[in-house]
């Protein structure tokens, strides 16, 4: 099994750099070898010259203009080598049995089912321990009901092929790897668990001023969620991208109609951060966080049925 890992990243390099140092580590056994494959996604940072000087493994980087994580995954998957495909976001860093655990759970779910329509799907465990991210224990809040997320997954290069590859016009923030899941599904691809497959996901512990683009993450989520119900037009979809009266209304009642929002919520927030209880703080502003969505997708569905409306017109 020769795995090909495809990474693509965008102004990440402090993490990537960890990123790149856990895959170095991989205690693969033989006949399984690997490659690492970056994508950088026109970062403004110093990640392509840093590339340029790396000679940690089997590494090769390629660069294309800003058009999100879907046409970089694209091309990462052009250009790999490999039969088969693990996909890690560069904020990921993993364990030193990560492949070893996806190529055994690959080869016993194969014997066990008999049959190659399949993938592995790994474990991601949040953290905000950048020195030592592995350290970070599994929470309940880690648990995942996706079936096909490109944080911790490795399947067979056949099947992405088959599927068309990722939809690269989902440019914006989300949706294009559950897109494609959809897309597998119809193909009766079987999901296969693998927890031993561990990846540590690391972002910065929560602050006031991340609030802005947290806002920006939610309407881009927004955004695509209403491109991806427009293009599979079901319920499951539906309300994956949470675009029911039952989703406002439920938005709505947990908000107090809105008024408990990044500004009347600020004071709280403030003092939950200062007295070192981010986590609960962003629990509490993903509330909100969660409102901006349910707008933007409604919104954004609004107006791309208008826009389909008038051309068939």
């Amino acid at each position: 099994m020769f795995f090909s890992v495809i990474i693509p990243t965008y102004n990440r390099l402090p993490i990537l750099q960890k990123c790149l140092a856990a895959l170095s580590q991989q205690a693969l056994t033989s006949p399984h070898t690997y490659e690492v494959i970056v994508v950088d996604d026109g970062s403004t940072d110093d990640t392509v010259a840093w590339l340029h000087t790396q000679s940690l493994l089997d590494l090769r980087y390629y660069c294309q203009s800003h058009q999100g994580p879907a046409a970089a995954r694209n091309l990462g998957l052009q250009m790999a080598q490999g039969d088969t495909i693990v996909f890690i976001d560069s904020d990921l860093v993993v364990t030193d049995s990560f492949l070893q655990s996806h190529a055994e759970a690959l080869e016993s779910a194969q014997q066990r089912l008999g049959h190659h329509r399949l993938f592995t799907y790994g474990r991601v465990i949040q953290t905000c321990n950048f020195a030592d991210p592995t350290s970070t224990p599994y929470k309940l809040s880690d648990y995942s009901a996706a079936y096909f997320a490109t944080g911790n997954v490795a399947i067979a290069r056949r099947w992405l092929e088959e599927a068309g590859g990722f939809d690269p016009s989902f440019q914006q923030y989300g949706w294009e790897d559950l897109e494609l899941g959809v897309r597998l599904q119809q193909l009766n691809l079987q999901l296969v668990k693998a927890p031993k497959a561990v990846g540590y996901h690391w972002h910065p512990p929560f602050r006031l001023d991340q609030l802005p683009q947290l806002i920006e993450q939610e309407r881009q989520r927004g955004r695509m969620g209403a491109k991806f119900y427009l293009k599979h037009p079901t319920l499951h979809v539906k309300m994956m991208v949470q675009l029911t009266i039952w989703h406002r209304l439920l938005w709505r009642l947990l908000t107090i109609n809105g008024q408990l929002n990044e500004r009347s919520l600020t004071p709280l927030l403030q003092f939950l951060i200062h007295h070192h209880h981010s986590p609960t703080a962003l629990g509490i502003t993903r509330i909100f966080l969660n409102g901006y969505q349910v707008q933007s997708t409604h919104l954004a569905y609004t107006q791309l049925r208008e826009i389909d409306t008038g051309v068939q017109g």
